[in-house]
């Protein structure tokens, strides 16, 4: 009675440890498909096309954007006041020495205006660098005939967080700034991350919105948040490889992964027969 016993005990932790080694290698063989790390798998196959057309936005100014202003006209005297610090006016009528027009830079406030030198106060927030290039043209046509006014967004700023190599915040210069443009500046995705699962989270006019990015599929291209304006947030979800892993904390726990579930299976089953034979 009691050898049966010990047999029917042996069998049953014997057929636990054999399922336990199944499971593990189910989740490494499902893991394993699961991180493909191709971008436009879509395209990769044809050797050359045409993609998707992509009309760049426009960037609406937001407060703590910086903007470059000048104003110029065929008279360079005639505008010369237009461009003086506010607050210094020994600099009036003065120019580059290449015969420019001082190009000075303005701060949005908290309230979303600029104080312009001779034209006041303007409330920029909102607008364009186009609209608010009409605006202080019409000004300053009051007073002077055909002027010139460029006015330009310096940079702004966006957020790449999640599975990349180099999470931070990144100033941007460029009006013509991509979800790949920040990617790239990141560091790339790590090997960990959910490529078609990027999220682009977007603030304007005080409401919030947001789209999921698929990386693999290149009709991204066409996606009105493929270019990124001033205060996105990129975040890049992980794959369940990292979160079934997340403890371990390694760039390499998926490569190891297969190897570690394999010797930690064969212990467990070892230790078992090892315990039952003492017996």
């Amino acid at each position: 009675m009691v050898y049966f016993k010990y047999k029917e005990v042996k069998k049953h932790y014997l057929t636990i440890a054999i399922f336990a080694v199944l499971c593990m290698a189910l989740f490494s063989c499902s893991s394993t498909k699961e991180n493909n790390l191709a971008y436009f798998k879509d395209i990769l196959p044809t050797p050359s096309g045409t993609l998707p057309d992509n009309i760049m936005p426009n960037i609406r100014l937001e407060v703590d954007n910086e903007l470059a202003i000048s104003i110029s006209s065929a008279q360079p005297e005639a505008t010369a006041m237009y461009n003086v610090p506010l607050g210094n006016p020994a600099t009036r009528g003065v120019i580059s020495a290449q015969g420019q027009p001082r190009l000075l830079t303005y701060i949005i406030d908290k309230q979303g205006n600029i104080e312009l030198p001779v034209i006041g106060t303007l409330h920029v927030q909102g607008l364009t660098t186009s609209e608010v290039t009409d605006i202080i043209k019409k000004r300053v046509s009051e007073n002077v005939h055909d002027p010139y006014v460029r006015v330009e967004l310096l940079g702004f700023f966006v957020n790449v967080m999640g599975e990349v190599k180099n999470p931070h915040r990144i100033y941007v210069q460029s009006q013509r700034y991509s979800i790949l443009d920040a990617l790239a500046e990141a560091g790339d995705l790590t090997e960990f991350a959910k490529r078609n699962s990027v999220l682009v989270i977007r603030e304007q006019g005080g409401k919030k919105s947001y789209q999921n990015m698929n990386l693999a599929d290149s009709n991204i291209f066409s996606s009105p948040y493929f270019y990124l304006q001033q205060n996105d947030v990129v975040y890049v979800e992980p794959n369940s490889i990292k979160i079934d892993n997340s403890k371990y904390n390694q760039n390499n726990a998926f490569k190891l992964s297969v190897i570690s579930t394999v010797v930690s299976a064969a212990s467990v089953i070892a230790s078992l027969v090892i315990a039952l034979t003492v017996k």
